[in-house]
């Protein structure tokens, strides 16, 4: 037990008995994300204002227990889970958007208000947030800032890092400091914000984020390409995107991941299909329907072997929504899975989709490829079914083998993820040690008593992933 009676009253005295919940099936509830971990909170606190989360966390500096900062729980690398035991605080209070400033192409929002919501509220003043993460009906801002989120559009929008353009944040001190700007451009001091958006609130709790907004495109269009052949239709993604195309969206899809969501398509599909790449282009109408028809005869003569474009909203909706529908979807496979995001250089995706291949026989377990292939981001899911002797650790020994060869290719072990308690035990296969040394020295800098989100990042993990705690 890490925190002590003493330090519960004085939270309790913060919070209120209806914010501090200590009963255990209460804690159950934050105990664990997207990932395949478990760890029971000793408690868990639902602040409603950052004044409280400020007192929250002076107590924790002077108790010294674990606070770990939680959204939704839509995490797939257990970042939000209590580790080493200690305080979950949970934002979801904390859900106001303050402010849309259509003037000023900008938000103003609190860390629980779910991204789709910010999406639709810029939507209805003509403006448009692009990071469009998988989760964004249930996921919040909050964790997307603080995993660096990206989405289907990153591969010509960009990734949420480049639409904060400033934060509140309570230090892990108590203290609360404002970073960035509401400008265009701003270079006085370090730039704080862009160290804070990815850190996985092991340096502060953010409270308010100032959003870039950016117009509406006037005009949208969606195309399916399928192909017969699995490395044709990898080798086409780099090859598309040198014609000077601009698709605003480039996604891939193979063999197993399309058996997994051809029900959600609208069209059906011949069998002969062994990957597809689904393509949108935007922008202004006529430069939308010229480059949406040079997108499909492009796709044509690289052999695709059929071409499709929506011809209705509805037909639109519904493949982007196999597209999201895909990684719950995978469970059809086998019942567990362990889910990466790992980035080549474009031109190297289709060495490693035909590694992932290689290991996925090896191994005897499907390994779904698919995501965004337009900026190398590649989201790799091992299925595994750990009622099956030898199964999940045949899983595990193929992220190993699947993140040596990411590295090999000069590819980072994660894109949008983050590292939580997943990756790291592998994070040494890409930062040296100096780089982890300096992190660590930056670390203790915001958090000299190490009690946010400790053992994630840069830590080993206490247990495997899949272990429990009470």
């Amino acid at each position: 037990m890490t925190i002590s009676p003493q330090a519960l009253q004085a939270l309790q005295t913060v919070l209120g008995p209806d914010y501090l919940l200590t009963a255990p099936a209460d804690r159950h509830c934050y105990a664990y994300d997207a990932a395949n971990g478990l760890f029971v909170p000793e408690a868990v606190a639902l602040p409603g204002h950052e004044t409280e989360i400020s007192r929250i966390l002076q107590i924790a500096n002077d108790y010294r227990f674990p606070v770990i900062p939680r959204g939704t729980g839509t995490g797939t690398t257990g970042g939000a889970l209590a580790v080493q035991g200690g305080l979950v605080v949970v934002t979801s209070r904390l859900n106001r958007i303050l402010e849309i400033d259509p003037d000023n192409f900008l938000a103003v929002v609190e860390p629980g208000v779910i991204t789709g919501q910010i999406k639709a509220a810029a939507a209805k003043v003509g403006l448009w947030y692009p990071p469009d993460p998988s989760s964004a009906n249930f996921c919040t801002i909050g964790g997307n800032v603080a995993e660096n989120a990206g989405g289907s559009a990153a591969v010509q929008y960009g990734v949420t890092r480049d639409y904060v353009l400033g934060l509140r944040v309570v230090l892990p001190t108590g203290e609360i400091i404002d970073t960035g700007v509401r400008t265009a451009k701003g270079v006085v001091g370090y730039d704080l914000t862009r160290l804070l958006v990815g850190s996985e609130g092991t340096l502060g709790i953010i409270t308010r984020i100032i959003l870039r907004l950016i117009p509406q495109p006037a005009a949208r269009q969606t195309l399916l390409a399928g192909f017969t052949d699995l490395r044709l239709a990898t080798e086409t993604v780099g090859r598309l995107l040198k014609a000077r195309l601009a698709p605003s969206a480039l996604e891939f899809l193979d063999r197993a991941s399309l058996a997994c969501v051809r029900q959600w398509l609208p069209y059906e599909l011949p069998e002969a299909i062994q990957a597809l790449l689904l393509i949108e282009v935007d922008g202004h109408p006529h430069d939308v329907q010229e480059r949406a028809a040079a997108v499909a005869a492009y796709c044509r003569g690289q052999e695709a072997a059929l071409v499709l474009e929506a011809q209705t909203p509805a037909e639109t909706d519904r493949l982007w929504q196999a597209r999201k529908v895909l990684s719950p979807a995978a469970f059809k496979l086998k019942p567990h899975k362990l889910s990466e995001d790992v980035v080549v250089p474009i031109s190297r995706i289709p060495a490693l989709v035909s590694a992932i291949e290689g290991i996925s026989a090896q191994a005897g377990l499907p390994i779904l490829c698919f995501g965004h292939a337009g900026d190398g981001n590649i989201h790799v899911n091992i299925m595994y079914d750990r009622s099956q002797p030898g199964e999940r650790e045949a899983a595990q020994k193929a992220v190993g083998q699947i993140f040596t060869v990411v590295r090999q290719l000069d590819g980072t072990l994660s894109g949008e993820h983050g590292v939580g308690i997943s990756k790291a035990p592998y994070i040494g296969l890409e930062l040296s040690e100096a780089v982890i040394a300096l992190s660590l020295r930056l670390k203790k800098a915001f958090d000299p008593n190490n009690i946010m989100n400790p053992g994630k990042i840069f830590a080993p993990p206490t247990s495997c992933p899949e272990a429990s705690a009470s």
